[in-house]
């Protein structure tokens, strides 16, 4: 973290991926999946999240708005790797969350601040709701290749926790 409220930006936890694949097809596991692709607590919601923050902080936070920008990248994959689960699992990886009533991802699920303190706070949140939530899923689900893609997308979300308290510390 530089001074200027500037930021030399990692993205990600520093750990490969596992590979996607599953046991066998399981529609319980599938819509914990679907939940992560489009939920009020999803990688939906977080790339768009982030792609806000990056839009609005792009003229008074150039280096914030940067560190936005990639950390929803990073989102974007994890929202790639969820929705190939959810398909090998036997569910329509759509946009959608739901066990037997399916509900479509909406933009209402996040919220719009333009007061950089209230963005990153509510970013920070928001990646702790996601850590909570893929730690249960991770406790429940008995399927190791699910388990270790949930572990390894959380090394990533717990960067970003840090990633987003440098950034409101470094705040003048």
């Amino acid at each position: 973290m530089n001074n200027n409220n500037t930021i030399d930006c990692i993205y990600r936890a520093n750990a490969p991926y596992p590979p996607i694949r599953v046991d066998a097809p399981n529609q319980i596991y599938a819509n914990e999946m679907l939940s992560n692709i489009g939920d009020v607590v999803s990688e939906m919601s977080d790339v768009c999240r982030y792609f806000y923050n990056s839009i609005v902080l792009r003229n008074q936070f150039n280096s914030f708005a940067a560190c936005f920008h990639h950390i929803s990248i990073v989102e974007m994959y994890h929202l790639d790797m969820f929705a190939e689960l959810a398909l090998l699992l036997g569910a329509d990886p759509r946009l959608w969350s739901g066990q037997t009533q399916k509900r479509y991802w909406s933009p209402e699920y996040i919220s719009y601040p333009r007061d950089i303190r209230t963005l990153i706070a509510d970013s920070i949140e928001a990646e702790e709701a996601a850590i909570y939530k893929y730690t249960q899923q991770a406790n429940t689900i008995s399927d190791i290749n699910i388990v270790l893609v949930l572990e390894r997308i959380i090394l990533d979300e717990e960067h970003h926790v840090k990633v987003f308290n440098e950034m409101y510390n470094n705040l003048t």
